[in-house]
């Protein structure tokens, strides 16, 4: 077992605009532990590091920093073994480690740590233009749902913390189902979404497109790219999490940063997970046509 993680300056606020500390993030962790264990465990995650806070300078890390600490794992990337190593986490006192070291946001890839190569889960970030009302994105999830069970896949959705809302398929690994199988299928359904209603959706990440317009952004599909993970909490003010629901739901009362460090154990302790089922309804990637 992994030693127990000491954390220096509890008390530093991480959150400014509402005096959470790093003590009261670490707390979150432990209570929505049960919940976020299968979505964040082996494996690799990238981070926001933001050592003293929102309120000053934060930067994106993927690979381990000096002192560490032992609860946080290094495996060396088989593809290119000479680069620095990748960060993972088997228990809670990793992730307690995150925390120690300023990790304010946790992103994952969408493979684990035995079978890297084959991912298990894919990732449709809706993500609104300016301009965009909240209806819209509710619209813009449920045909993202509709489109993946089409194909025979299982679709689940989150809040992403920040402005959008993520669509999750999981994925039984297979040989057909490798990086580039996953990141053209989703491609596929993105520019789909797009052809069919140009109006609404775009699927390229230009800024000059998307004025009143929802990027149905599938590049979270790549190796070595990232997406928040569930429960995860983000550099945001209030504190908002990327929060799992139950499609029934998605409404106009639950809007992207609903649910926040503050009021998300509440809702876990009282209300079963609607992700239950997310592994158990994995099925392998559609062959193409």
């Amino acid at each position: 077992m992994p030693p127990k993680v000491r954390l220096t300056n509890p008390d530093r606020v991480y959150w400014p605009d509402i005096g959470l500390s790093k003590q009261g993030l670490a707390d979150y962790y432990a209570a929505v532990w049960p919940r976020i264990r299968p979505h964040v465990t082996n494996r690799p995650v990238a981070l926001l590091r933001c050592p003293e806070g929102t309120g000053d300078a934060c930067f994106f890390q993927k690979h381990p920093w000096k002192g560490h600490g032992p609860q946080i794992l290094t495996p060396v990337d088989p593809l290119n073994p000479d680069d620095p190593p990748l960060m993972a986490v088997r228990g809670l006192p990793g992730l307690t480690a995150l925390v120690q070291g300023g990790a304010l946001e946790i992103h994952t890839w969408q493979s684990r740590l035995d079978d890297l190569e084959h991912p298990d889960q894919i990732v449709m970030d809706l993500d609104p233009g300016e301009g965009v009302p909240w209806p819209a994105m509710l619209t813009a999830a449920r045909e993202v749902r509709a489109r993946l069970e089409a194909k025979g896949l299982a679709a689940f959705v989150k809040t992403s913390g920040g402005k959008g809302l993520h669509v999750l398929a999981p994925l039984r690994p297979s040989a057909a189902g490798d990086w580039a199988a996953v990141k053209a299928f989703t491609a596929g359904i993105a520019r789909a979404m797009a052809a069919d209603d140009p109006e609404r959706y775009v699927a390229t990440v230009s800024k000059a497109l998307r004025a009143g317009r929802i990027l149905v952004d599938y590049l979270r599909n790549g190796r070595n790219n990232t997406a928040i993970v569930a429960y995860g909490a983000r550099a945001r003010a209030g504190a908002p999490v990327s929060m799992p629901l139950a499609w029934e739901e998605l409404g106009p009362d639950i809007g992207p940063a609903h649910f926040t460090v503050a009021n998300a154990p509440e809702r876990i302790a009282g209300t079963p997970d609607p992700w239950a089922d997310f592994r158990r309804a994995a099925t392998p990637l559609p062959k193409p046509g």
